[in-house]
């Protein structure tokens, strides 16, 4: 037979934890460091890495995607006005 529970004694955690829905995003932010940092972590170092340190990573990977992303944009101008040489411009395709 059990001890009852003396009123008013509660079972829920008093300190800082993780809700459920918060769980999910903490371990979709682990996937993500882990799959996007292509093998340089495991599991168990992103998980016990400091809040801020994953969360700079987290930040430095999107930058990265970002990037990837972004269509690239020309690097000079005037490049694309350059024009050929006279040399270039004489010679002639058979």
């Amino acid at each position: 037979m059990e001890a009852p529970l003396l009123p008013g004694f509660k079972l829920k955690p008093t300190f800082f934890g993780f809700k459920p829905k918060d769980r999910i995003s903490l371990h979709e932010n682990i996937f993500n460091l882990i799959w996007f940092g292509e093998g340089r972590w495991d599991w168990d170092t992103i998980y016990n890495m400091p809040i801020q340190i994953r969360a700079l990573w987290t930040r430095k990977i999107n930058q990265i995607i970002a990037m990837r992303e972004a269509p690239p944009e020309p690097t000079n101008k005037s490049a694309k006005s350059a024009k050929l040489p006279n040399s270039a411009r004489s010679v002639k395709s058979t």
